[in-house]
């Protein structure tokens, strides 16, 4: 078994790697400073050793990597709406702390570290699928820091040898995903609206197309990428390689609601990229990696998790 440090392992996806590191019987730290993630979140995850604070201040960085083996970096305010209203906020969070993890993890003795980039690296850019040769078109804040963590990964392998893998991620959604933040993802917000009989809102036309990818998903990515023999220094799509629009999610979630509640249409927001979509043949090839949960099974997961926080939230 090893030693794995989850930074920001109290937020959606990270308390979903924690738990099922946990799972398989590894030793596991978390590092949070709480900004965005939640202790609930590891309520029920047993043995999990919590480090509160900033990681932007390298000391904290410097004790959370200490003696682990493995590092998965997915500390991040991860909002392009938040980095546009706030982007120095967003750069301490997504850029400065990302160099201090890698430079603790490399001095550290840290085997391999994976990092969480973004699909909204590649910007508006018209081809389809998104291929990861293709030169990064940021248009906001949080993905031109995606673009700079990813930049310093590669660095880092090449520069000074120290292993690291650049982790795609494409939309993704599941349970703990918080549909309170008006920053959050667009499913966990319609099927929180959804299950309390309320009209969701859609930013723009709804003709934008996202591959939407539920997280188990990407924790088996992610894991696949620590032990992966060849995946050092590579950036790897890790999604479904299908392409939804918001409407069409819409009607797909009414279905599984049995509502038939239409959107509320507002202005398209800054930094919103039109479409997206992952080639995911190089996650086949190095990591080994297939989607093991639908789109439609990971909706019908999230939706009943909705259900049963709004249901909560009640008593």
């Amino acid at each position: 078994m090893s030693s794995y440090l989850v930074t920001g392992g109290a937020g959606f996806i990270g308390s979903h790697l924690t738990e099922e590191l946990v799972r398989r019987g590894h030793t596991v730290r978390v590092a949070d400073s709480l900004v965005t993630g939640k202790r609930r979140n590891l309520d029920h995850i047993p043995g999990v050793e919590f480090l509160e604070g900033d990681l932007a201040d390298l000391p904290f960085a410097q004790r959370a990597v200490a003696g682990m083996e493995f590092v998965l970096h997915q500390a991040a305010i991860p909002s392009v709406p938040r980095s546009v209203n706030d982007p120095i906020t967003s750069n301490r969070a997504n850029a400065d702390a990302t160099l201090n993890v890698l430079v603790a993890a490399r001095d550290a003795g840290v085997k391999r570290l994976v990092f969480a980039g973004s699909s909204s690296e590649y910007g508006n850019t018209p081809v389809l699928p998104k291929r990861e040769d293709m030169t990064p078109s940021p248009l906001s804040p949080y993905a031109l820091q995606k673009v700079m963590g990813s930049q310093y990964c590669q660095m880092f392998t090449r520069l000074y040898g120290f292993e690291t893998v650049v982790i795609r991620y494409f939309n993704v959604f599941g349970p703990r995903q918080d549909p309170s933040s008006p920053y959050s993802g667009v499913i966990s917000v319609f099927a929180t609206a959804l299950s309390e009989g309320a009209q969701p809102t859609i930013y723009g036309d709804g003709e934008q197309t996202r591959d939407f990818t539920f997280v188990a998903n990407i924790v088996d990515g992610v894991l696949r990428a620590c032990a992966a023999p060849n995946a050092a220094g590579e950036i790897i799509n890790v999604a479904t390689n299908g392409r939804v629009s918001l409407n069409e999610l819409l009607r797909i979630m009414n279905t599984i609601v049995g509502t038939d509640l239409k959107a509320i249409y507002k202005d398209v927001r800054s930094g919103d990229v039109k479409d997206s979509q992952a080639d995911i043949s190089k996650a086949k090839e190095i990591l080994g990696y297939t989607p093991i949960v639908s789109l439609e099974d990971g909706l019908r997961q999230t939706i009943a998790w909705c259900k049963t926080e709004s249901a909560a939230a009640r008593l």
